[in-house]
């Protein structure tokens, strides 16, 4: 009796102090780094002690009056420390091991071990926390069965939170189910056609390969960091994941090959044999705290490391640039996406009053350039003009200015603005404090959606980004219900084709400015580059003539005309593809085009 006390004694000093090295590290913002990486380090020891303590001494653990739900909790904290991990330094490795802790964690029940018995609030909000994580990382997984059998199981237990405790509010917690079934109403069964994260089979083109490894800059940077944001009023997340980011986060991911995902089924027990996931019982069904360490494919180069944004202040966002770019290494580019609306208008009015030199000083030494460049004809808002990235009353934190990311110009960024508002960005260009910025600008209105269609949809310029055939299709009116396999198999190889003969163009084109020149040779960009200039040239022979620029991406600085809307390489990659989905009268091809590519086919 005297060993078991002091193994559950041993048990509860580790969890003590295993539990405030977490308390420390919980709420650390991932963009930090430095001497926070030891306080991590120390952590995962703890846990990863703790956690062979309990699987070493089970058995008296048990008889000493163990819970399950204590198994689960430790479970459940090793789980969201792998997500953090992996929020921090975006290696799959870390969300891999996650999800496997979840995994076990729902398969055994550890959190169900009180149901027949005295209800436990506290039990109950453990258990409805873990579904919401483990959620997100089946999410960002893309593990969609599991995602809808955790849907189906998170919503039956907030039903029955509601009639077992009928004193407790339960109003946050329909939120979370409203939201994730919002998400998943989204049209992703396009998703799954195709992975959004970078292919080796689908995204590089053996043909413009030889082409790529043999060009040559000045200069090559590579990606290695990115800052995700986007705010819309009412627009689809799941807790801090909106829609965007969440295309944005996984166009900026290598997809796993080879054995990665493949889960295994079995695991090691106390006496050497193995126990199925499945197994229920108090003592068996072991998790091995390195599942997934020979489970990363060696030959995949690293995630870009991205850190997620959700509504942050402008101080906040602006640190948070200034951080990474303090420590972006050489020879490598900041991305910097951002999805927000427009609130020039309301911009003007708070500033109205304060005296011009001193408003935004945060780009006070920028004005004189762009005033400049307003007096040869730019749109006399663009001073004024900002994003809105949060719904806090107070705008000055929430008004972002194209002369707040001037400063951040010292260092190599690649900025993606998605905005209805995006072309006031502009002014950036030429106004660089050491690097050309390379910019992608959105149309000012998407070019089928009304005003709340953004809403159910997210962004019609970062679906063509991420997804450029599903948006195309979106965009064309086109459902899963509507889509032949076999045509959209068809039409992703005219695409493919016409994507390697563009990289061809870019990698001989003898005016290709240095900004994007030295970033071809990065998988990320390149394929983000050659789905803007699909993009433009969808949207402008989608739209009428007559309806001017406000549906027409822009970039800066100016890519070859050899690859412009108006281009015969360009503009037969999208006849064709209209025509393989028989969708030809939707667009305003010129006639010479249309002419030249029936006769050939019919040759």
């Amino acid at each position: 009796m005297c060993a078991a006390t002091d193994v559950a004694a041993t048990f509860r000093s580790l969890v003590e102090s295993a539990d405030r090295k977490f308390a420390r590290v919980r709420d650390l913002p991932p963009h930090l780094h430095g001497p926070h990486h030891h306080a991590f380090h120390k952590v995962f020891k703890a846990y990863t002690r703790l956690w062979k303590f309990q699987q070493e001494n089970r058995s008296k653990l048990v008889e000493f009056g163990l819970k399950r739900w204590e198994i689960g909790e430790i479970a459940s904290r090793i789980g969201q420390l792998y997500y953090s991990q992996y929020l921090r330094s975006s290696e799959a490795r870390f969300l891999l091991e996650s999800y496997v802790f979840y995994e076990a964690i729902l398969n055994r029940g550890y959190f169900e071990g009180s149901k027949g018995g005295v209800a436990d609030l506290g039990l109950r909000f453990k258990e409805l926390r873990f579904y919401a994580r483990f959620l997100v990382v089946s999410l960002v997984l893309n593990r969609t069965e599991t995602v809808r059998v955790l849907v189906e199981k998170f919503k039956a237990l907030v039903e029955d939170s509601r009639v077992e405790f009928p004193e407790t509010n339960f109003k946050e917690w329909k939120q979370v189910v409203q939201e994730i079934v919002r998400f998943l109403k989204v049209d992703t069964a396009f998703m799954n056609i195709r992975p959004l994260r970078y292919c080796v089979l689908f995204d590089s083109h053996p043909t413009s390969l030889p082409h790529v490894a043999r060009f040559h800059s000045k200069r090559i940077l590579r990606l290695q960091n990115a800052v995700l944001t986007s705010y819309h009023r009412n627009e689809v997340k799941f807790t801090e994941l909106t829609l965007d980011t969440f295309r944005m986060l996984q166009c900026l991911e290598w997809e796993p090959s080879g054995t990665f995902y493949q889960m295994r089924t079995k695991e090691t027990t106390e006496n050497g044999g193995y126990g199925g996931f499945s197994d229920q019982s108090g003592t068996s069904g072991l998790i091995d705290i390195n599942l997934v360490a020979d489970m990363t494919d060696p030959t995949l180069p690293p995630n870009p490391r991205k850190m997620i944004l959700y509504r942050p202040s402008i101080t906040h966002f602006i640190a948070v640039l200034a951080t990474i770019c303090e420590e972006l290494p050489p020879e490598s580019i900041l991305l910097v996406y951002i999805s927000a609306s427009g609130k020039a208008s309301q911009s003007m009015a708070s500033q109205m009053d304060i005296p011009k030199p001193y408003r935004n000083s945060m780009h006070v030494n920028n004005i004189s350039h762009i005033e400049h460049k307003l007096d040869k004809g730019d749109s006399a808002d663009s001073l004024e003009s900002c994003l809105w990235l949060g719904s806090r009353a107070s705008g000055g934190a929430n008004y972002l200015y194209p002369g707040d990311l001037i400063p951040f110009t010292r260092k190599p960024l690649f900025l993606i603005i998605d905005s209805d508002n995006s072309h006031a960005f502009k002014v950036i260009h030429g106004a660089e404090r050491g690097e050309t910025a390379a910019m992608l600008l959105s149309p000012g209105r998407p070019a089928f959606q009304s005003p709340s269609d953004r809403v159910y949809n997210g962004s019609q310029f970062t679906f063509f980004l991420t997804a450029p055939l599903q948006a195309f299709s979106q965009l064309a009116g086109l459902s899963t219900s509507d889509m032949d396999m076999d045509a959209f198999n068809k039409a992703d190889n005219i695409l493919s084709s016409a994507f390697a003969e563009w990289e061809v163009t870019l990698c001989t084109s003898d005016d290709l400015e240095l900004a994007w020149s030295q970033v071809l040779t990065d998988p990320f960009l390149r394929r983000i580059i050659l789905r803007f200039i699909f993009c433009r040239c969808v949207i402008s022979l989608f739209c009428p003539p007559s309806s001017g620029d406000q549906y027409l991406p822009d970039c800066l600085p100016s890519l070859p005309d050899s690859l412009a809307p108006n281009s015969t390489k360009v503009e037969s990659c999208v006849f064709r593809l209209s025509k393989c989905l028989g969708i030809t009268t939707l667009f305003h091809f010129a006639e010479a085009v249309n002419s030249r590519l029936s006769e050939s086919e019919v040759t």
